[in-house]
């Protein structure tokens, strides 16, 4: 695997790729303090600046964690694609109608009585730094690669990682 460090709007772009690409992230909230608290959160939109929106429940424990810490980590795993982020950074809670609607669709009604329900919040997470995987693969031919390394002794191309610096 070669190593590609990203800086500014390339970074920011590589942030988006992945996100939109994996849709699901564990989003993990009270890092100051064990156990941290993770849960699996929808990405709602990535901007072009890198932020990434999601909706939540007001009561929800990740919420009242945000509103003690904003310090926030994102995990995207995406195993069929074989792209993975790792993304730090900080979150905030908006009850701005405009910005729910934007972001709601009916997938959301599994969590939320509509999107006028009075407990919905949206979060915006902005990014301050990040790692990635990207094997440029999928999943099949990526076992491939490293199963005809590991026979031939020959090194392959799995892909690219490294940091990325918004």
């Amino acid at each position: 695997m070669s190593t590609q460090n990203l800086f500014n709007q390339d970074a920011k772009d590589k942030i988006k790729e992945i996100a939109e690409s994996v849709d699901f992230a564990m989003m993990v909230t009270n890092l100051g303090a064990t156990p941290l608290n993770a849960i699996p959160m929808s990405t709602k939109k990535v901007e072009d600046d890198g932020s990434i929106w999601f909706l939540s429940n007001a009561d929800s424990e990740h919420n009242k964690n945000i509103k003690a810490n904003s310090e926030t980590q994102l995990l995207y795993n995406g195993n069929k694609n074989m792209k993975f982020l790792s993304v730090y950074g900080n979150s905030g809670i908006f009850r701005d109608q405009s910005i729910i609607d934007e972001l709601y669709s009916s997938t959301d009604d599994a969590w939320f009585d509509g999107k006028n329900d009075p407990k919905i919040t949206a979060i915006k997470f902005a990014p301050k730094e990040a790692a990635y995987w990207d094997s440029k693969s999928n999943a099949i031919v990526s076992l491939f690669k490293m199963g005809k390394a590991a026979v031939t002794g020959e090194k392959t191309d799995l892909g690219v990682s490294g940091t990325l610096k918004v």
